[in-house]
């Protein structure tokens, strides 16, 4: 029986701690030759209309393509028939790009922009569930049980005649077995057949493609066999809604000197000894960002929740949550002793209805008045793509006097004309939400959540909180990725007034909270005292530019593709504006096939498919994750496999009107400023 990793490289890999090798040290290639010459021919195009030294440099070899370590395009044996290493179409002079084209795609066409803003004339559009034809619902659940009886006469039989491959499920030399059963069934024989789909190794930068290590299996999954082989792949399937997880350019410099300057660990928790001067900064300015008075930061997303929930609240108290509330959600509220209660998912009748009956009942058994309660929900919805209805819960808020908690992992950065999550995007203050929590995975290419509301509320929780005393402190790069992506985004302004912007450090905090005045408005830019005087931008990134532009195309990105998707039939679920996009499939045969399918295509799609127990049985999905990252050629290539796959697996169930695929590539700009 093979190893579980059997790893045969066909050639010594090199070092990664290589310095990166110069333009005339790189090996050429003929088809990034004649890309690359025609670089050179737009240089020299825009260098003989004498442009300004104070201009934007004209495109060229160092900014653009090559510069780069072992993941360039130069370092690749592709004849670019996938499209993905450089355009099919060369630069004019006229279009200037400052990223590699598999990191962050080259875009210069306006029209593929777009707002991401509430229009308030139109109500908040509620969270509607297309269902597919009976036979699809009545096939899956045959698929489950064929799947059941089967797998269960395999372990009857298997545990009498082949007893080797059940060890671990029965009890041996007087020790009970550690894994269950029953609780491993699901593992065993549903993902285990399709665990070519999961957990794929993968290497260099994952910005708009991203390299697959290849992998096959001759044991029905049970090892992997890894021949050294990559394939690089459009990537459909990262949190990179901003495509800040870039190897180059202003944030990885602004990080490879914080390294330089702080090393990639402080070795310690926040209370003891774990807090540097780069907390201080972040925390101030995500603050700053989000529009509350203080925030904190913790090292890991799930933790934000999991471990400063159970300071918020306890015994006595009670927590209000959506029903399709993330896991760490659930672990925290658990943890808190608190009593849950869960009304349907983005239904304002239902929490209404639910807060009317536990106010007017009080505490179960004494029917005491509540401590307090508290209404947990989320901004965007990993799984099902939909966003909050902010504006009603603030109005029943009002109304109610609940606390209110909002999970935005995945809206902030992502959602708003200034990408500053659902309160932007619906134009409400920051400050009718009691808590704001997110994470810097999702769009600022780093790591790690926040916790921002009331300073006096984030002092307590400093001190409550599980991470603050037990958890290891944001590792410097961290924070300077964090720093540098959310400075982008806001824009550096020039060296204020006193009266306008102070920076107040409170004796009885470690953390700095940027203060402004009653005349600025939120929000606002940054100002050059709140950030690192060692960290230098790049103009587009100091002037909030390029951010700007990379939050439209997002906002473009994710329209097009989910009315792309309607259009051609498919039952999609989730807001338009939003970067997740779940495309149902029902079927768990058909999940696995059309991710094996979108791989080896020739230009192969990296996608996330997502099952139970993650979503309901029978509603299976395909989860896209869009980014800025992405072109509208990118999009087109998602949205023609898509085509042809949903005909050949019986995808396509959607009652709403369908259009030719070929009509929809060429009326995308009209279908998305009129969804």
């Amino acid at each position: 029986m093979p190893s579980p990793i059997a790893l045969n490289p066909s050639s010594p890999a090199p070092s990664i701690f290589k310095k990166k090798k110069s333009l005339s040290q790189l090996p050429s290639m003929a088809t990034a030759a004649s890309y690359l010459s025609a670089v050179h021919e737009a240089d020299a195009r825009a260098r003989s209309h004498d442009i300004s030294p104070a201009s934007t440099p004209p495109l060229s070899l160092s900014s653009s393509i090559t510069n780069s370590s072992e993941d360039t395009v130069l370092h690749e044996s592709d004849d670019n028939i996938t499209g993905l290493t450089y355009p099919f179409t060369p630069p004019t002079s006229e279009q200037v790009f400052n990223t590699v084209h598999t990191e962050f795609g080259h875009c210069a066409n306006e029209s593929y922009r777009c707002i991401s803003q509430h229009n308030p004339e139109k109500p908040v559009a509620e969270h509607e569930i297309e269902e597919p034809p009976y036979y699809i619902l009545i096939t899956t659940y045959i698929s489950y049980l064929i799947l059941i009886v089967f797998g269960h006469i395999r372990d009857f039989f298997g545990k009498r005649f082949a007893k080797q491959y059940f060890t671990h499920l029965m009890p041996y030399d007087g020790y009970a077995p550690l894994n269950s059963d029953f609780d491993s069934f699901y593992t065993r024989r549903l993902k285990r057949r399709m665990d070519d789909c999961f957990s794929h190794p993968v290497t260099g930068v994952a910005g708009r493609t991203i390299l697959v290590y290849d992998r096959y299996s001759e044991d029905c999954n049970y090892t992997q066999i890894y021949p050294g082989s990559k394939t690089r792949a459009l990537n459909i399937s990262s949190y990179n809604y901003l495509g800040f997880a870039q190897a180059r350019g202003g944030c990885a410099d602004a990080v490879e000197e914080s390294i330089k300057r702080f090393g990639i660990s402080t070795c310690g928790t926040r209370l003891e000894g774990g807090s540097s001067e780069l907390h201080v900064t972040a925390e101030g300015l995500v603050a700053r960002f989000v529009g509350m008075e203080d925030s904190l930061i913790s090292s890991m997303g799930f933790a934000t929740n999991s471990t400063f929930i159970p300071a918020l609240i306890g015994k006595g108290s009670l927590v209000i949550s959506d029903e399709f509330n993330h896991a760490s959600i659930r672990v925290g509220v658990r943890t808190s002793g608190a009593q849950v209660r869960m009304f349907k998912h983005n239904d304002m009748d239902s929490l209404e209805s639910l807060l009317r009956e536990v106010i007017s009942q009080g505490q179960p058994k004494t029917h005491r008045p509540w401590k307090k309660i508290l209404v947990i929900v989320e901004g965007l919805y990993s799984m099902e793509g939909s966003l909050v209805n902010l504006p009603m819960i603030v109005e029943l808020k009002k109304k109610y006097k609940f606390y209110l908690f909002v999970d935005e992992a995945h809206s902030i950065g992502a959602l708003g004309p200034h990408g500053r999550g659902v309160c932007d995007y619906f134009n409400i203050s920051p400050r009718s939400v009691d808590v704001l929590m997110g994470t810097f995975t999702k769009s600022f290419g780093a790591a790690g959540g926040y916790i921002a509301g009331r300073k006096s509320l984030i002092d307590a929780l400093r001190v409550r909180g599980y991470s603050g005393m037990y958890a290891e402190a944001t590792s410097p790069p961290v924070l300077t990725q964090i720093i540098a992506s959310m400075t982008s985004i806001m824009g550096v302004a020039s060296p204020p007034l006193p009266a306008k912007t102070s920076l107040t450090l409170s004796p009885s905090s470690s953390v700095s909270t940027l203060r402004s005045s009653e005349e600025e408005g939120h929000p606002g830019m940054v100002p050059t005292s709140a950030i690192p005087s060692w960290i230098s931008l790049p103009p587009t990134f100091a002037d909030g530019s390029e951010a700007r532009m990379r939050i439209r195309r997002l906002a473009f990105n994710s329209r097009y593709l989910h009315i792309g998707l309607k259009k051609l039939g498919f039952i999609t679920y989730g807001h338009p504006f939003s970067p997740v996009v779940p495309l149902l499939i029902y079927n768990p045969g058909k999940m696995a096939t059309f991710a094996r399918m979108m791989r080896v295509r020739q230009t192969p799609i990296v996608i996330v498919v997502v099952a139970y127990p993650a979503t309901p049985l029978v509603t299976s999905r395909v989860r896209f994750c869009v980014s800025a990252s992405h072109t509208k050629d990118d999009i087109d290539t998602i949205l023609k496999a898509c085509d042809e796959l949903g005909d050949i697996l019986d995808l396509k169930h959607g009652h709403g009107e369908r259009l030719p695929l070929e009509v929809i590539m060429k009326r995308s700009v009209e279908l998305v400023n009129n969804v």
